[in-house]
């Protein structure tokens, strides 16, 4: 009886042995399933972040026409990325089934939010473009902040942003347009930029009184410039008149002068004539020197390397300081990248030329002329607007 017993109880301890070991082996198994499914989904995980942070592009060129008709952006990765479904260890065939239904169902959620990400960026393509003033360049620039993007000889070109440029804080949300279409900036409730002109021949007679009430704070002047073929330098025929209405009405007064310099000489030569027709003026803001290119003709300027160029105007500006003047460099985007090396006039002030409802530039400016077909009281024809950033 006792021999019974003892059979009985080594049975039952034998089978429980045997219960644990079975629980601790399908236990075990179904936690080597588990991390290697979280792993797998870790690494795509981060494949994913990766192909949507990684998007450094380096200076390039796109042609205009197949930009425009191609949807997917230039320098987007393929996002066509495989889920790896291999594991290994003791899975029984059920197991093996289930891990693969397990993939399929993780592939298939990948898929669907990956539609939901392309929907959505071509949502934001369309509403770029089709907007009340969308357009590609728009769309591109929203797309590839590193990078100035502007057309170019009927290419789109993608420059990047100089990390030896001086930058400015302005904010893009503080830039508001008022009921009569002028560009202010705002902070706080106050407006802290300042409404100005640039004008020459051609706004002709101009009614500087009434300019003053319209509440211009300042003016670019035109003195003058080289002729872009004879090489001969120029007094505008209206320089006189314009800086005198100016001073006597108290708008403040600065020149802007447009170089077709090919040489350091020319520069400094430049830079003596506009010294010279200052002397009868009272000159508050800063002497602007002009490098933008020749618009619809060949300029004798226009074949100067970029480091030429920017040795020309550094002549010019310095030639302005040692005269007890504010230097200030007026260009477009195109100038601000391709003609000069901005990385060497940190040391000048710059006026920016860009004609939109928002100011397309990372790099610190003085002024901004933001329209070319701006009306102000006593000028009879179209004028530039400008908004500056501080006072001189």
């Amino acid at each position: 009886m006792q021999t019974r017993r003892i059979r009985t109880l080594h049975t039952i301890i034998i089978f429980l042995i045997i219960v644990t070991i079975i629980s601790l082996t399908f236990a075990g198994t179904m936690g080597i399933l588990y991390m290697q499914k979280v792993e797998e989904v870790s690494q795509f995980r981060g494949e994913q972040e990766f192909v949507f942070t990684d998007q450094t592009l380096p200076v390039l060129s796109v042609d205009v026409e197949n930009s425009a008709s191609d949807n997917q952006e230039p320098g987007m990765p393929n996002q066509d990325l495989p889920i790896s479904t291999e594991v290994s260890g003791v899975a029984t065939a059920g197991e093996d089934n289930l891990r693969d239904a397990d993939a399929a169902t993780i592939a298939a959620l990948m898929q669907s939010k990956e539609a939901e990400v392309e929907q959505s960026i071509k949502e934001r393509m369309k509403a770029l473009v089709t907007g009340e003033d969308g357009s590609p360049l728009k769309m591109l620039r929203s797309f590839f902040p590193e990078n100035l993007i502007y057309s170019f000889e009927e290419e789109y070109v993608f420059a990047p942003v100089l990390e030896g440029v001086n930058k400015h804080n302005l904010l893009a949300e503080n830039f508001q347009k008022t009921e009569e279409g002028l560009m202010q900036y705002v902070e706080n409730g106050t407006v802290i930029s300042h409404k100005g002109i640039d004008v020459s021949k051609y706004q002709g007679n101009i009614d500087w009184a009434a300019v003053k009430e319209e509440g211009i704070e300042y003016a670019f002047i035109r003195l003058g410039l080289r002729g872009y073929e004879s090489g001969k330098l120029v007094l505008d025929e209206f320089y006189d008149a314009n800086m005198k209405g100016a001073n006597n009405a108290g708008v403040g007064a600065g020149v802007y002068f447009f170089t077709q310099a090919i040489t350091v000489e020319e520069a400094q030569e430049e830079a003596a004539f506009v010294i010279q027709n200052l002397a009868n003026y009272q000159v508050s803001c800063p002497i602007v020197f002009d490098v933008e290119r020749i618009s619809g003709g060949e300029g004798r300027a226009d074949q100067l390397t970029q480091e030429q160029r920017t040795d020309i105007t550094i002549a010019f500006c310095e030639a302005i300081k040692a005269a007890g003047y504010t230097p200030m460099i007026y260009g477009n985007v195109v100038c601000f990248t391709r003609l000069l090396d901005m990385t060497r006039l940190n040391d000048y002030e710059k006026w920016y030329a860009f004609y939109d409802d928002y100011m397309y530039m990372p790099y610190d400016v003085s002024c901004w002329q933001y329209t070319e077909k701006g009306r102000v009281d006593g000028i009879g024809n179209h004028v530039d607007l400008n908004i500056s950033f501080k006072t001189w």
